[in-house]
């Protein structure tokens, strides 16, 4: 055993020599290679951390959300619509939501009004108070304490003092979000007394979450029924999709890069030729000059690996990935500006690393046994 370290630690010293020999050509590779993983793992770090910031943000949702329907559109439901929810056995509350969009002509900018939930006294409001997404702050310039004007295209305007400004780490679904009374909402949208936007469901066993769903379809039959889960998946669905899609993009730069290093394992250079004809004419045979290649491919491969998803690491929770961002959260005046939390998915990592390490390696071993197995005479002219 000591004998095949001994071996082994003499052909990573000699391997080391003869990259430094021919450094810029090594450099070159290496920089490219570093390159392909930097993008590969931005992508992979970048879609996790969003798929377990949406998780998260949507911990304290409704487990069942009803939406009335009328000829196939989102309509308004009503008080005898959340009276009747009231009475089904499992549903530990029930409430009527008010929320709808406005569109602000002077910032071109959607936002989300919406009347916070009497449960959640955190975030209580009085007539003539707002409480804003950091997004809104940013875009209106406004700060706790100021006057922030809100314009309805039926005429009614609504004039608030700002309450609170919501955290940033919320921003993924609270940059465009403005919480008002419940009074000033309907008067705002000319809404009636009795009317909802949809109604929230909370259940008490998660595990009856389906069941209690199939309830509220059947009471309710010109609603649509959405469970919470359906809200996550369809947000999985959403990211993995862009994901794939940057992934299948990039395909096309790791097969070129398999094919550049093909090709600079099967051209050898005359020096490298002079090279391995020189070792074999000192005894070395050609398994040792096979995996002597393979040191080095090794060194290379594992190096670009590290250093590319240090940087990928760096990019996307350092800097939040400004070079692939607006493909996979999307775009919008309102664009919330989000410090992802650092979540890595092994499997995923060791993905990366079998699709960019072992085809490399995989890559360079017929060429170099080809160039090892040739007269040691001939290679040296």
């Amino acid at each position: 055993m000591q004998h095949w370290l001994n071996r082994q630690r003499y052909l990573i010293d000699y391997t080391l020599s003869a990259m430094a020999r021919q450094r810029a050509k090594n450099l070159g590779l290496l920089l490219v290679y570093t390159a392909l993983i930097f993008v590969l793992a931005s992508v992979i770090l970048l879609g996790s951390a969003l798929r377990r910031e949406a998780a998260q943000v949507f911990q304290g949702a409704p487990d069942v959300v009803a939406q009335g329907l009328l000829m196939g559109r989102h309509d308004l439901s009503h008080f005898d619509d959340v009276d009747k929810l009231r009475t089904l056995r499992g549903a530990q509350r029930v409430e009527g939501r008010l929320w709808g969009y406005l569109y602000d002509t002077s910032t071109a900018a959607n936002y989300t009004l919406q009347v916070p939930s009497s449960h959640e006294p955190t975030y209580a409001v009085q007539d003539g108070e707002a409480i804003i997404g950091e997004g809104v702050a940013r875009l209106r310039k406004v700060t706790v304490g100021r006057q922030i004007y809100l314009v309805s295209p039926a005429g009614p305007f609504l004039n608030l003092r700002v309450k609170a400004i919501l955290p940033q780490a919320s921003a993924m679904v609270s940059s465009d979000l403005v919480l008002v009374s419940g009074s000033d909402f309907r008067r705002f949208f000319q809404l009636g007394d009795d009317a909802y936007t949809d109604i929230a469901v909370h259940v008490r066993n998660p595990k009856e979450i389906g069941k209690i769903a199939e309830k509220v379809g059947i009471a309710l039959r010109q609603h649509r029924v959405i469970t919470k889960g359906d809200v996550l998946r369809t947000y999985e669905a959403v990211f993995s999709w862009r994901e794939g899609m940057l992934l299948a993009l990039f395909s096309a730069a790791v097969l070129a890069f398999g094919i550049l290093a093909f090709d600079k394992a099967s051209g050898l250079s005359a020096q490298e030729r002079r090279d391995i004809g020189i070792l074999k004419a000192i005894g070395w045979d050609t398994g040792d000059i096979v995996r002597m290649k393979l040191w080095e491919a090794t060194l290379i491969s594992l190096t670009a690996f590290l250093a590319g998803f240090v940087l990928a690491y760096v990019h996307v929770f350092f800097f939040s990935a400004p070079l692939l961002e607006a493909v996979l959260k999307g775009w919008s005046v309102l664009y919330p500006r989000v410090l992802l939390t650092p979540a890595i998915d092994g499997l995923q990592i060791a993905t990366l690393a079998m699709l960019t390490v072992l085809p490399y390696l995989a890559a360079i071993v017929v060429p170099v046994w080809r160039s090892a197995a040739a007269d040691p005479d001939a290679a040296m002219r």
